[in-house]
């Protein structure tokens, strides 16, 4: 789309420019063969005048004008010949000059036509071609380049990434259009944080349910068997040890279902593995649609225990808060310890308070400055499970700004 229509756009200038110049190129062979047809006449004039036929005679039969030297008025007519463009040649007897031949035919100035339109059609095709590339860079700012961004936009909210606002430009014509996709976004990103928070809260309703149903459940097989030791009946003994096994049932049945959700409130598993320090900065730079992010230092290659995945998904959730909440540059910088490597990822905002600090690692908790901002209170929480399943930690400070050190074991 960007290259076909300035290639067409020049093929059809260059097209046309070499026709021009082809024709400019036919127009020059025909002056030359004029000039040979002139030569050819000032031979028969030169024999004509050897003959001794009269002046008039052979200025009649020629259509020229011939003057010689020492005629009254011959430098004049000559130098009247020159000026006006007509064709002259030198008379010669004997290789000595006797005067000229003048033909009152315009060469020069059809010459000079010729070149002053050669160069206007040159400078229009000039025009045109810089014309045309101005119209599709225009173009592609105005309303293609829009639609690109969209795309790609469009890319991240599909691999779920809603956390990347669609940029706006003052003068975008596509402005109303481009604002209805970013609110997409907001919605879509609004509708998951509901949808994630509903299932947690089912998820630990179901957990709490089953825990309450056990202590009644486990009042009821106590009762049972009191009744056992007690009781003398056949028939009652019967239906009491009907009711212990149902008992009994139901209380494996709500083990079961409290132990699933328990585990799936856990989140995700996580299998570290030997990998390079080397992979960690890429990471780093997956994330520089965020906004500004400076690497401090190299980072010391060695093998770290570390699941790629589950380290990436840290790593984002820290940068990311950094931008959301301090909005401001993060710096990240590595230190090689004894036995690993320490990852320190810093932002210049104002931070958290002291009280709220030990706290910023728990499950659904959000700081004061969090107000207004979306989000679930799960991201530190999660962040610092993974790093002790990876056998590593996370901690959180306060240093003129939020600072996070992230540690990984060598291997």
């Amino acid at each position: 789309m960007k290259l076909r229509y300035p290639a067409a756009v020049f093929t059809v200038l260059i097209l046309v420019a070499t026709a021009y110049f082809w024709k400019a190129t036919e127009a020059d062979e025909q002056v030359a063969v004029d000039m040979v047809y002139y030569n050819k006449e000032l031979q028969e004039i030169c024999k004509a005048v050897g003959d001794g036929r009269e002046k008039s005679e052979i200025e009649t039969a020629f259509d020229c004008s011939l003057y010689f030297i020492g005629e009254e008025n011959y430098r004049s007519n000559v130098n009247e010949a020159i000026v006006n463009g007509y064709v002259v040649l030198d008379y010669e007897e004997d290789e000595v000059p006797k005067g000229k031949v003048v033909w009152r035919r315009e060469i020069r100035q059809t010459q000079e036509w010729k070149q002053e339109f050669r160069r206007s059609v040159l400078l229009t095709c000039v025009f045109l071609l810089l014309s045309g590339y101005l119209l599709l860079i225009f173009i592609y700012l105005r309303f293609i380049r829009p639609f690109h961004k969209l795309g790609r936009f469009a890319g991240e909210v599909a691999k779920g990434n809603l956390d990347l606002p669609l940029p706006m430009e003052k003068h975008n014509f596509f402005g109303a259009f481009t604002e209805s996709f970013d609110l997409m976004r907001e919605e879509l990103k609004k509708a998951r944080e509901k949808e994630y928070q509903a299932n947690i809260s089912k998820k630990e309703l179901v957990a709490e349910l089953s825990h309450d149903i056990k202590t009644p459940v486990a009042a009821i097989k106590a009762t049972c068997e009191v009744m056992e030791i007690k009781e003398k009946n056949p028939d009652t003994l019967e239906k009491v040890k009907v009711i212990e096994a149902k008992a009994d049932i139901i209380d494996h049945l709500i083990g079961n279902m409290f132990q699933a959700t328990m585990e799936e409130l856990q989140m995700l598993k996580v299998e570290p593995t030997e990998e390079s320090s080397k992979e960690i900065p890429e990471m780093f730079e997956q994330l520089r649609f965020y906004g500004d992010i400076c690497m401090q230092n190299e980072i010391p290659e060695c093998l770290l225990h570390m699941d790629k995945l589950r380290l990436t998904q840290v790593i984002d959730n820290i940068v990311n808060n950094s931008f959301k909440y301090a909005k401001t540059r993060v710096d990240v910088s590595f230190a090689e310890k004894e036995n690993g490597v320490t990852i320190e990822i810093r932002d210049t905002g104002r931070g958290v308070s002291e009280e709220e600090l030990v706290l910023i690692t728990e499950k659904y908790f959000r700081g004061s400055n969090a107000k207004g901002a979306t989000g679930s209170g799960l991201g530190l929480y999660l962040a610092s499970s993974f790093m002790e399943q990876m056998h590593g930690s996370l901690e959180c400070h306060n240093d003129n700004g939020f600072v996070v050190t992230l540690f990984l074991q060598k291997v």
